[in-house]
């Protein structure tokens, strides 16, 4: 007789990579798909997701996997990218391409909308959104209404790209906290709603109920009923394990192309000044909100990296795993620079300044650090006694121990688990299917003390 294992699909739907992930109870992977969908183009020519591809995989995967007998799927969910809405009309198809959230927003639009609505620092403060154009996601339907009416007639629903997802396998037609509470535009974080500018412009009439984020809706497939989560921006689903595993106050810094402190204890309105600063905030599953720091570190990193590869002609790759050596650390210090948030020291040294790679690289990791502790002092509270890193840079020893010297009076701690995106997804809905308590063992942690140099 053949053992299933009991288990739930998760959707996890990144700009790249789109995959699938089956959890045991455990939360152990006991399957995993990846594909590669390539890109299309919208009217204008500018690349944008395929749409079509991106629900044919959806949709053939899940029939894929209701198939395998070794599985005893209970429950699927899903995590996504942000800033992504998808149109649909009466039908329930989509009416247009899924946008490109880096598209350029046309200027003269976007001077009238902030001229509308009280200017571009009053309105980031209510909504905690920076002015990032298509970015935040809300301004993609003003756009659509003044350049392309007809389009807007036709709009029936408006999805977040996770909740497209969970509407087009599940039927479900409902949105989520964690999309709209994430640099939209759409949300008032003091009145707890939607911003009046929504119903100003006929946006609301085109968005969906919202449902709570741990909430999961019966569908079934073939013979078999399931239980389906609503589905959750991946950014905020990545941080679901954390908070179900340490109930002490702690900053989260994700790590990537964008280094992201994340304090999910400070509660404080965002100011001004951390507006201006790329600080803001997004809503948590239990609609909470996050206030959150960013640094373009880790594309400052790579673009550098390949400067100081270039000069002293060794292969990139030999940095992800360059050890820490406290004897170049000490010899770096006095080469501090004054450190900025907006610009990298290390842009403007002369690589010819130093003895070897090796060194230009500590220095490298130490201007970033120096801007990294000037990005998460903005968001750190004095209740914080522990900051986790994950991503790329939690495997990057320079980069943890510079960070444990800077911040002496916490803990420091590089994290691993497998797919936090997709594991949060899963956790979010843990009582709608799993009957064991969440385990305590699904963080790996490596402690950085702080060495003084």
């Amino acid at each position: 007789m053949l053992l299933m294992t009991t288990a739930i699909a998760i959707f996890d739907i990144g700009k790249t990579n789109k995959k699938i992930f089956l959890f045991d109870e455990a939360y152990r992977i006991v399957f995993e798909k990846t594909v590669v969908i390539p890109e299309i183009k919208d009217e204008d020519g500018f690349a944008c997701e395929d749409l079509a591809a991106l629900s044919s995989f959806v949709v053939n995967t899940w029939h894929d996997l209701a198939g395998k007998k070794e599985f005893d799927i209970k429950a699927v969910n899903f995590s996504a990218y942000g800033a992504s809405l998808v149109f649909t009309g009466k039908d329930g198809k989509p009416v247009s391409p899924l946008y490109n959230y880096l598209k350029p927003y046309p200027p003269g639009l976007l001077r009238q909308f902030y001229a509308r609505y009280g200017g571009d620092e009053n309105f980031a403060f209510e909504t905690a959104s920076p002015v990032l154009g298509n970015l935040n996601s809300g301004m993609q339907l003003y756009r659509i209404k003044y350049e392309n009416p007809e389009l807007f007639k036709k709009i029936e629903c408006a999805y977040h790209l996770p909740q497209y997802i969970s509407h087009l396998l599940c039927g479900i037609s409902c949105s989520d906290i964690t999309s709209i509470g994430c640099h939209t535009n759409l949300w008032d974080f003091k009145a707890h709603r939607y911003h009046d500018w929504v119903w100003a412009e006929g946006i609301e009439e085109k968005l969906l109920p919202v449902v709570p984020s741990t909430q999961t809706f019966p569908f079934s497939y073939g013979v078999k009923q399931y239980k389906s989560g609503i589905g959750l921006h991946d950014s905020s689903a990545a941080l679901i394990p954390y908070l179900l595993n340490f109930p002490e106050p702690f900053l989260l810094i994700s790590t990537g192309t964008w280094c992201i402190s994340l304090n999910p204890f400070n509660t404080q309105p965002l100011s001004m000044n951390e507006l201006k600063n790329d600080c803001l905030c997004y809503l948590q599953y239990n609609n909470q909100p996050v206030k959150a720091a960013r640094l373009f570190a880790g594309y400052i990193h790579d673009q550098q990296v390949q400067r100081i590869a270039s000069h002293f002609e060794t292969d990139a790759s030999k940095y992800h795993s360059l050890g820490f050596n406290s004897e170049i650390a000490s010899r770096i210090q006095v080469n501090r620079g004054q450190a900025s948030l907006h610009e990298c020291a290390f842009e403007k040294r002369d690589v010819n300044d130093f003895s070897s790679d090796e060194e230009a690289y500590h220095q490298l990791m130490f201007d970033i650090m120096n801007q990294q502790y000037i990005s998460t002092n903005f968001v750190l509270t004095k209740e914080v006694k522990t900051i986790f890193v994950d991503g790329g840079f939690s495997k990057n020893e320079i980069f943890m121990n510079f960070l444990a010297s800077v911040f002496p009076d916490l803990k420091v701690y590089a994290t691993s688990m497998a797919q936090a995106s997709a594991l949060g997804a899963a956790l979010a809905i843990h009582g709608e299917w799993n009957k064991n308590p969440v385990p305590a063992d699904i963080i790996r942690l490596k402690h950085f003390p702080c060495i003084y140099y």
